[in-house]
């Protein structure tokens, strides 16, 4: 799984053959995504004209290699690219349909008033300044703007600044 957009978001997830799409999405969800129980799909190629079914089962699927994007939210969307890497016989690593084997570390920003480490970002700066406004632990206590609430902090998620999400950024299993 790679974010279509920021690159330095990306997961590698075992994912058993039988699962069905509904359940990669539902993990996608918990794991990245969900803010507002928006709609998504899979789609064939980019777009979104060869809709994939959420009941199909994923090794139907990517039995051949297929390249699918998948699309969260139809207003503020997030788009997750999903190709497979390897498809492997043996015993599963989990008793739950997927697992998460590796995924990116937090990227780190820097805080827009003095460099250091930010922990949290800035949501009305995003959406009214156009500026990621990545802030540490002191200047978010000084920062001015709370006209969104108070800056959000920072989770490992593409989707963080977006709509309503906050986290958490962590696999459901």
């Amino acid at each position: 799984m790679l974010d279509a957009y920021r690159k330095e978001f990306w997961l590698n997830l075992e994912v058993s053959g039988s699962a069905t799409f509904k359940k990669l999405d539902t993990y996608l969800r918990s794991i990245w995504l969900e803010c507002c129980d928006h709609l998504s799909q899979f789609s064939a190629d980019g777009g979104l004209s060869r809709k994939v079914g959420m009941s199909r089962k994923i090794g139907d699927v990517f039995e051949y290699g297929a390249k699918l994007t998948h699309i969260y939210d139809f207003g503020t969307s997030s788009e997750t690219l999903v190709k497979p890497i390897a498809i492997r016989e043996g015993k599963p690593t989990t008793k739950h349909p997927m697992a998460l084997l590796a995924r990116n570390l937090l990227p780190e920003d820097p805080c827009i008033e003095c460099g250091q480490p930010a922990t949290h970002v800035c949501i009305e700066c995003v959406d009214l300044e156009g500026v990621w406004g990545s802030l540490c632990d002191e200047h978010t206590q000084t920062h001015t703007h709370r006209n969104y609430g108070d800056p959000v902090t920072l989770v490992n998620s593409p989707r963080l600044g977006m709509c309503g999400y906050d986290g958490p950024a962590t696999p459901p299993y």
